[in-house]
């Protein structure tokens, strides 16, 4: 095969292209203000106190009320001053920033100095608490606003206005209807509104996580996964494709950002695809496909798997066993696509221009490989998460001055050669300080106005409510299924009945979480939908923390679908490609793993998928059933994979790549007789591949 090596025609990412993949970032992070001079300063030290605080708080005791209520403060003061009304007020802090800002400020300080009597009013508030408690409700829908856009303040408003006039609504929709005080008190002066799960998750985890993450970031761990990559992959047919997947699983643990993952591997990675052989959309797409991974591995996973720790009451240690087969699994399927791309293109090697070998590479900066395993390793030893992660960060930032590279603070200034104040200010320590605070501002907007959505779930009882409409529609479905199953003689079961069921509510909450997720991000999908969709899957006996794991993943699927498939139109910046052209092709990457889901929900044998759930589980658990249901996903996705691709040993023809869609289908479903099905279909593919002549691979 010919060999790739670097010229002067070699593909470069635009500064432009950067530019344009940095606005979705923008898009899904907020648009951030860079303020001058002393207000820029003063923003920063904002920002570096509220990280300090909340390390403190992590090792510290601190009341629940008085650490949501302050986290609360910081959100939306640092909110309005950052993020503009709109975009052409960027760049400065108008005179209604400041209102909103110091307004903020007021309302939390009432309900945080209202001790028992503040509390005790909350079914029967007086008229301040309604006029403070309408206006922290109107300045959290607004942070939200300006944070990530309209679509989650106006479901935030659909949600209240389904509180108000349920009393008017034809059943099952009906209720009692709400009054005024009744809102204000549940959202503003209870644990259970604003203040509720999911700022009790963002105040003690996310931004913590951020934090850790902002460290790794500026101590040089993200450069350092980037070359250790290309040193390891370089070289072959599928080395550009595997620099992907490695790169942004070893990018993706710490940092738990899709799109951030996404444009940070695409501005380097590009030119390496182009060489290899892959057009603009398809690399956009597998760049695409790269990041979203971050979301779904751990340590860090996304800002979701927070809640689910808090919503089913777990150790985060629980959450992040539970995702690491389905993260394997996902990045098998990705692996086995680029495989059967180099095969299927007749794709060229790539000598990656390479300034370090991986020996010197881990020898001088082995200790990135720290930040895979600390936050594990501390909480393995029964530190609770948040302890652990304040521990990791500490690690973090004592093991970067193994290398003059990477030290938070500069050697010159540890050694007196520079001023102290200056150089410490400008020093990562600082921006990492900065960065932990300020990229996790919409995350916690976004987690105060679910907040809204989850208070009225509990107040009216919409969750139960959803939950047997959802059940409704699944009882149709299968009684039309099981009539047109007798008219050709099936014999109906109970156990028959139950699985066609499941199985129907299953496909409906996942349209449902992906249909949400198409507004709003994965935390908001999943906070609303763990909240209304979640129980009609365990009415039907699905484990809890299956059905919440079912659903946090669909709602990382919407990262990829559009109209807010915002890591494929950032990949597609980069690229130069088609936006909707390279969705699809990251649809095509991730479709084989995102199947994966349902073999733990359809039935309880798939729940080894899930590691049992817990460590407690897991001491006792049937580790032959557990191996059995992984290798017989990886045979699913393979056949997947390769039915998606058209390739098996070689093109496939239309019977044989609808055979391998077929057999991937009926592996994913844990049931001894769809595997024998599943395994008898793949060998007759097999079988036909090895009669049938020709077919060396497609044109590119």
């Amino acid at each position: 095969m010919a060999e790739h090596k670097k010229s002067a025609d070699d593909p470069v990412v635009s500064a432009e292209a950067i530019k344009k993949a940095e606005q979705y970032i923008e898009e899904e992070e907020g648009a951030i203000n860079k303020l001058p001079g002393a207000l820029g300063i003063m923003a920063t030290a904002l920002a570096v106190i509220m990280s300090i605080f909340h390390l403190y708080a992590a090792y510290g005791i601190m009341p629940t009320h008085v650490l949501r209520g302050i986290h609360v403060a910081f959100v939306l003061f640092l909110g309005f001053l950052l993020f503009p009304v709109a975009k052409r007020f960027r760049h400065r802090i108008c005179w209604w920033d400041w209102l909103a800002a110091f307004l903020s400020l007021v309302i939390v300080c009432n309900m945080l100095f209202g001790g028992d009597a503040f509390l005790e009013r909350a079914i029967d508030p007086n008229l301040w608490d309604k006029i403070l408690g309408i206006a922290l409700i109107l300045l959290v829908l607004e942070a939200a606003r300006r944070t990530s856009g309209w679509i989650m303040p106006a479901i935030c408003i659909g949600f209240l206005a389904y509180a108000v006039v349920g009393q008017y609504l034809p059943p099952p929709w009906t209720h009692y209807g709400m009054d005024t005080g009744r809102i204000v008190g549940h959202m503003y002066m209870t644990l259970e509104g604003i203040f509720g799960v999911a700022i009790d998750v963002s105040s003690s985890l996310i931004i913590l996580f951020t934090i850790y993450g902002a460290f790794l970031q500026y101590s040089g761990a993200g450069k350092f996964f980037i070359d250790f990559s290309f040193a390891a992959m370089g070289g072959k047919p599928t080395g550009a494709g595997r620099t992907i997947v490695l790169a942004s699983f070893l990018l993706g643990g710490p940092s738990g950002s899709g799109v951030a993952t996404t444009v940070t591997l695409g501005t380097v990675a590009y030119p390496m695809l182009v060489k290899a052989g892959y057009g603009k959309d398809a690399a956009g797409g597998l760049l695409a496909a790269g990041g979203l991974g971050a979301i779904i591995s751990p340590p860090v996973l996304g800002a979701a798997a927070f809640l689910i720790a808090q919503f089913l009451n777990i150790s985060y240690l629980d959450v992040i066993l539970m995702a690491t087969i389905p993260t394997l699994l996902y990045y098998f399927a990705l692996f086995l696509m680029v495989e059967i791309d180099a095969r299927k293109f007749g794709m060229p090697n790539v000598v990656i221009d390479k300034h370090a070998t991986i020996g010197m590479l881990t020898r001088n900066y082995w200790f990135h490989f720290l930040s895979l395993v600390a936050i594990i390793f501390f909480m393995v030893i029964g530190f609770s998460p948040a302890v652990s992660v304040f521990w990791a960060t500490v690690v973090a930032f004592a093991s970067s001055f193994l290398h003059v590279d990477c030290a938070l603070i500069p050697y010159d200034v540890l050694r007196g050669k520079k001023p102290l104040g200056a150089g410490l200010w400008n020093s990562g320590l600082i921006k990492a300080l900065e960065a932990g605070s300020v990229g996790m501002l919409s995350v916690g907007a976004t987690c105060a106005a679910a907040g809204l959505i989850v208070g009225v779930v509990t107040l009216t009882g919409l969750g139960l409510k959803f939950s047997s409409i959802v059940l409704q529609y699944a009882d149709s479905g299968t009684s039309l299924i099981m009539s047109a199953l007798g008219a050709v003689g099936f014999e109906q079961t109970a156990s028959l009945l139950h699985d066609v069921k499941l199985l129907l509510t299953a496909v409906m909450t996942s349209l449902i979480v992906w249909i949400v997720g198409l507004a709003v991000p994965v935390t908001a999908s999943y906070i609303i939908c763990a909240v209304i969709a979640a129980p009609a899957l365990m009415q039907l006996g699905v484990a809890d923390y299956a059905a919440h794991m079912f659903i946090f993943y669909y709602a990382v699927l919407s990262e990829v679908s559009p109209p807010t498939a915002l890591s494929p139109f950032a990949a597609a910046a980069i690229t130069g490609g088609d936006p909707y052209k390279t969705t699809l092709q990251s649809w095509k990457y991730t479709m084989p793993a995102f199947l994966v889901p349902f073999m733990f929900v359809l039935d309880p044998a798939g729940l080894g998928l899930l590691l049992m759930g817990s460590f407690k589980k897991l001491a006792v658990a049937p580790w032959g059933e557990i191996a059995v249901v992984s290798v017989t996903a990886m045979i699913g996705i393979a056949a997947l994979a390769a039915g998606v691709q058209g390739w098996l040993f070689k093109k496939t023809t239309s019977p044989e790549r609808w055979l391998l869609i077929i057999a991937g289908l009926a592996l994913v479903y844990p049931k001894a007789m769809l595997d024998y099905i599943g395994v008898g279909l793949i060998v007759i593919v097999i079988i036909l591949q090895k009669l049938r002549k020709g077919g060396a691979h497609a044109a590119a």
